[in-house]
């Protein structure tokens, strides 16, 4: 499985995807803990201290975003779609806006 990751993401993983080898259904934690095995600075961005995902952070399974489904115990199939999105901001500039 390939677990897709955006913006500045991009950043701490060096790549837009990190495989991860999943043969069976895992619960997302359990998959997050492999990624965070091959790339451990990504597990700040992504949980807070107490283990809950970052309010910012995004994680869709299969397009659906997971706290509408069962959070980090979503379960996560072989053949799924994962992706991690990091807080996105921007828009138009003051001097650009049309008054």
């Amino acid at each position: 499985m390939e677990v897709q990751v955006y913006a500045t993401l991009r950043d701490v993983v060096g790549s837009k995807t990190i495989a991860v080898d999943l043969s069976a259904p895992t619960e997302l934690a359990e998959l997050l803990e492999r990624v965070f095995a091959v790339h451990p600075a990504l597990r700040a961005k992504v949980l807070a201290a107490d283990g809950r995902l970052q309010p910012a952070i995004h994680i869709l399974v299969n397009g659906r975003e997971v706290r509408h489904l069962d959070g980090l115990r979503t379960r996560v199939m072989p053949d799924d779609s994962v992706r991690i999105l990091p807080p996105v901001g921007g828009g138009a500039r003051a001097s650009t806006c049309r008054r």
